[in-house]
C-alpha cells in the first residue's frame, strides 16, 4: 500500500489532490441528500453537531494526542505552520476588531476560519496521495489541538459571560474538546500507553466524528445561500482571502527564503497550509452562536477554492 501510494504522487500529483477531495465531497453531499430529504427531522443538524461538540470530537482528540509522538512536536513543519497560521490571524483579528469593530467572539470565529486548516479528514488523503506520507499533518494537528483550538474556545466562552478572564480560563477546562486533548496530550508526553480494551471504546466513538461532522456541514447547505445578506460578507470575503492566498504565501515565505527548507519539506508545509477551513471551526461557531454563517460560508468557499490552489502547489513545488 505504501509504494502504490508513493506511486500516485510521483506519476501524478493531480490525480492524489483530487482523490484526497472526493472523499469529503462524498460524505458532505450526503448529508446534503439527508438535509433536503428531512427524514432526520427539523433538528437533526443541532443534534449532530451537539453530539460531535460534547462526545465524538473530544473521543477523537484523546485518541489522536494519546497515541501521538511527542517529538511530532519538534519539527520544522511546526514552526512554518504556526508562524503562517500566527500571520493570517493577526492580520484578521486587526481587521475584524479595530477596522470593521467587530466583537471579540466574531472576530475569533473569523480568525479560526483564516488559520484553522483542516488537516484531519482533508489533509491526511492529501497528504498520503500527494505528499507521501501521512506523517506530514501530524505537527499541524498538534499545534492546532494544544494551542489554537484551546486559545479560541476560551475567547467563545468569555463571550457567554462568564465573569472574568481567570474565571473563563477556569471555566474552559469543563469543556470536553479542550479536556479530551490535555488528557490525550499528557498520556502522549508521560509516555503511558492504555491497553487497547481501554482505548478502543475511545477510538470508536472518536471514529464517527469526522463523518458526522462533514454530514452536519452537508445538511447545514440545504435552504442557503451563500454570501446572502447579512450573513457577514466581508468577514467570509477576509478569511477565505487569508486562507487560500495569504496562508499559503506566509508557509512559503516562511519555509523558502527564512527557514531554506529541503524541497519536499517546504512542498509538504506549503500544501497543509493551503488546505481549507476545517469543519470545526463551525462546530464551534455553532456551540457558541457566534457567527455561524460566516463558518459556513468560509467553509464551504475554502473547501471549493483550495482544490485549485492545492493543484498548484503540486505543480509548481511537486519534487520530481
Amino acid at each position: 500500500m505504501a509504494s502504490a501510494r508513493r506511486a500516485v504522487r510521483k506519476d501524478d500529483p493531480v490525480a492524489g489532490v483530487l482523490e484526497g477531495f472526493g472523499i469529503i465531497a462524498v460524505v458532505i453531499v450526503a448529508g446534503y441528500v439527508l438535509g433536503v430529504s428531512g427524514v432526520l427531522g427539523p433538528e437533526a443538524r443541532r443534534v449532530l453537531n451537539r453530539f460531535v461538540f460534547f462526545a465524538a470530537s473530544p473521543c477523537l482528540l484523546f485518541t489522536v494526542l494519546a497515541t501521538a509522538d511527542p517529538n511530532l512536536l519538534v519539527s520544522p513543519l511546526l514552526l512554518v505552520a504556526a508562524g503562517s497560521a500566527l500571520v493570517v490571524v493577526v492580520v484578521s483579528l486587526a481587521v475584524s476588531r479595530l477596522v470593521w469593530r467587530r466583537t471579540a467572539a466574531q472576530g475569533m470565529v473569523t480568525a479560526f476560519a483564516s488559520g484553522y486548516v483542516n488537516a484531519n479528514n482533508i489533509g491526511l488523503p492529501v497528504a498520503i496521495y500527494v505528499l507521501g506520507s501521512a506523517a506530514y499533518p501530524a505537527p499541524v494537528i498538534l499545534l492546532q489541538l494544544l494551542v489554537f483550538a484551546p486559545a479560541g474556545l476560551v475567547v467563545l466562552e468569555h463571550s457567554l459571560g462568564g465573569g472574568s478572564v481567570l474565571r473563563t480560563v477556569l471555566l474552559s477546562f469543563r469543556n470536553p474538546l479542550l479536556l479530551g486533548s490535555l488528557l490525550g496530550a499528557v498520556l502522549a508526553l508521560t509516555h503511558v500507553h492504555l491497553p487497547a480494551p481501554v482505548l478502543e471504546p475511545f477510538r470508536l466513538m472518536g471514529g464517527a466524528a469526522v463523518p458526522l461532522m462533514l454530514m452536519g456541514f452537508g445538511m447545514s447547505l440545504h435552504g442557503q445561500r451563500v454570501l446572502e445578506p447579512g450573513s457577514g460578507r466581508r468577514d467570509v470575503v477576509l478569511a477565505s482571502g487569508l486562507k487560500l492566498i495569504g496562508m499559503p504565501l506566509a508557509a512559503w515565505v516562511l519555509g523558502g527564503p527564512v527557514l531554506h527548507l529541503d524541497p519536499r519539506t517546504l512542498d509538504a508545509a506549503v500544501t497543509l497550509a493551503a488546505l481549507p477551513t476545517a469543519q470545526n471551526v463551525l462546530v464551534y461557531a455553532s456551540r457558541y452562536d457566534r457567527s455561524v454563517l460566516v463558518a459556513r460560508d468560509a467553509v464551504l468557499l475554502t473547501t471549493i477554492g483550495s482544490l485549485p490552489v492545492v493543484l498548484l502547489v503540486a505543480l509548481l513545488l511537486s519534487p520530481r
